[in-house]
């Protein structure tokens, strides 16, 4: 099955995408606001911490957690503009992103993080995010992404200045994690299609009696393929 979507298509998605991400963000604001009542205890509780067997299952809690209100405001705004442009070509596909993201960060953490300390916080989801939206277009050999990925990166460079080791009062290493991860996502949820559709020539353009042809030359001509 081709890949390429309609324009009507592509407004659903982004549509989806915007509403799931609108929730997620709801969830997390509703566990702070119960956390906040809690004074952090969920934070305390499942946080996750370094080589605790017991803790391993808290990689999925974790993003969901923050230590302050400064906290889940910083992070807030970064992960719906991320989140948003990682799920607009597809739902499902950025539901597996976003599990690859939280495992690899969660795991990093856990691994290489000091002893006693427990790490929660969405950030690990904003650099997978990130690191998934700059390079998606390379590997699925789309313009539009990867002007939107070269967007992103230059205004947003400055978001590796704290998943570098030594960066004082943050989780680099979370950061770190979880940046690998949005790569690794942006490689194993690559769009194969594009690749493999038989109505589709090297070069892009489809093969002449193909039932999108002409759709396939408009895009063409817009260099969209």
């Amino acid at each position: 099955m081709n890949a390429e979507k309609t324009a009507e298509q592509m407004v659903a998605e982004a549509r989806k995408a915007f509403f799931v991400m609108f929730a997620f963000l709801a969830v997390v604001w509703l566990v702070q606001l119960a956390n906040w009542g809690e004074d952090y205890a969920l934070s305390r509780h499942f946080g996750l911490v370094s080589g605790d067997v017991g803790r391993l299952p808290d990689v999925l809690a974790a993003p969901f957690l923050h230590w302050s209100w400064a906290h889940i405001e910083s992070n807030s705004g970064p992960l719906f503009v991320f989140g948003f442009l990682a799920a607009y070509r597809g739902v499902a596909r950025f539901l597996g992103l976003t599990l690859l993201v939280a495992v690899v960060s969660g795991l990093t953490v856990w691994f290489l993080e000091g002893a006693n300390v427990a790490t929660v916080g969405a950030s690990g989801l904003v650099f997978g995010y990130f690191g998934y939206v700059v390079v998606r277009g390379l590997f699925d050999r789309h313009l539009i992404d990867t002007l939107v990925g070269i967007v992103m990166a230059a205004s947003f460079a400055y978001l590796l200045t704290v998943a570098v080791p030594g960066t004082p009062g943050v989780s680099w290493l979370g950061h770190l994690g979880g940046l690998v991860g949005g790569v690794a996502g942006a490689w194993l949820f690559r769009d194969r299609s594009r690749r493999s559709d038989p109505g589709r020539r090297p070069g892009g353009a489809a093969a002449e009696g193909h039932p999108r042809a002409g759709l396939h030359k408009e895009l063409g001509d817009l260099g969209l393929l």
